[in-house]
């Protein structure tokens, strides 16, 4: 299956949180969207591997994606070393995306911007020839990507660009908490302890920095997007008027 749009996240949850409004959007509009994990996220304080990948499952669902894989590096060790850049390339020449969307180049947690690097070096190295990779016993064809997008996660960045996801906000929520364990739900407390993202107020800031996203161009809600390669578009008729 050839995809339109892939999105990486380092841990499951973290595509549900930065860019789920966005591949809601494009799912709309006809287009093929995935979703790649690389690690479980096995070493959470809340829940565990197992847990979170039935959570990942539920979000799929909620968000209509065509495609939902998990490389099962290891959670806050993996390293951008030539095993992993070989099994994201693997699965870029598989579904051979148009744009990829991955981690933030830097951010709170480590595994973040390691990630990022990861997958844009894997971008780049897909489209090299003599780098062989196979399907099964079938050797794959090159593939690189048109675009690598940065989505933005706890840390501030200003985005590139934006899009408007107002119509999409509610089902982006609902995905997040298919995350039962890890985000604030309004059910009962249980057991395990509260952390940084498990608070109603770590919730809000998502959508309270959605709200800032969509202010800039004058809509409810927009998530933001890093680029390091210029953006053309084919007309003017492509930018949102941003109502003053």
């Amino acid at each position: 299956m050839k995809l339109d749009l892939l999105a990486f996240g380092v841990h499951p949850d973290d595509i549900e949180l930065s860019c789920a409004g966005t591949l809601l959007v494009e799912k709309n509009k006809g287009k093929k969207v995935g979703i790649i994990d690389l690690t479980r996220g096995e070493l959470g304080t809340r829940g565990t591997g197992e847990t979170r990948e039935e959570e990942a499952e539920n979000s799929a669902k909620i968000l209509g994606t065509d495609v939902r894989e998990n490389l099962d590096m290891a959670d806050a060790f993996f390293k951008n070393d030539e095993e992993n850049q070989r099994k994201i390339i693997t699965v870029l020449r598989k579904y051979q995306p148009e744009i990829i969307l991955c981690n933030a180049p830097d951010d709170r947690h480590p595994d973040h911007g390691r990630s990022a690097q990861l997958v844009a070096d894997a971008a780049f190295l897909a489209g090299l020839r003599k780098i062989e990779t196979f399907a099964g016993s079938e050797k794959q064809g090159v593939w690189r990507p048109k675009y690598v997008f940065n989505y933005i996660q706890d840390m501030y960045f200003t985005p590139s660009f934006v899009i408007d996801i107002s119509e999409v906000i509610e089902q982006k929520v609902k995905a997040i908490k298919a995350f039962k364990t890890q985000f604030f739900s309004g059910g009962p407390n249980d057991a395990e302890p509260q952390t940084y993202i498990s608070t109603p107020e770590f919730l809000e800031s998502v959508i309270n920095r959605s709200k800032m996203f969509g202010k800039m161009i004058g809509v409810k809600h927009a998530e933001g997007f890093i680029s390091k390669k210029m953006i053309g578009i084919n007309s003017f008729d492509a930018l949102i008027q941003n109502v003053t």
